[in-house]
């Protein structure tokens, strides 16, 4: 099932998926399963976004893909990424210290330092 838009139709808040299936062997979870940001795009600007990775970010074969202007290829990525900037939150920035600290790449006094 594709979802079309992962937005509540009544309050317009994210929704989460609450229930997955195989369709093969009918195995299912049940649980609170977060959406990627992606899935916030309407359809038409997820298979933009499709188009554009699978031909490496070229604007030029994104040009002729979609029969489109240089300048219209460029206003549709622009106006896709802040949609995505609304809704996404990158990690923190101490994220990376954290997990060098996990791995024991560092000690905890040289971890202590980079974050204060």
């Amino acid at each position: 099932m594709e979802i079309a838009n992962a937005n509540c139709p009544d309050c317009k808040r994210p929704l989460t998926i609450s229930r997955m299936a195989c369709p093969t062997c009918s195995f299912v979870m049940q649980g609170s399963f977060a959406l990627s940001p992606l899935s916030s795009l309407n359809l038409d600007e997820q298979a933009f976004v499709i188009a554009f990775i699978r031909h490496h970010g070229s604007l030029k074969k994104m040009e002729s893909i979609f029969n489109i202007s240089y300048p219209t290829v460029k206003n549709r990525l622009n106006s896709i990424a802040a949609s995505l900037d609304r809704s996404f939150q990158g990690p923190s920035p101490n994220l990376y210290v954290l997990e060098q600290l996990a791995r024991g790449e560092m000690t905890v006094e040289e971890a202590l330092e980079k974050l204060s």
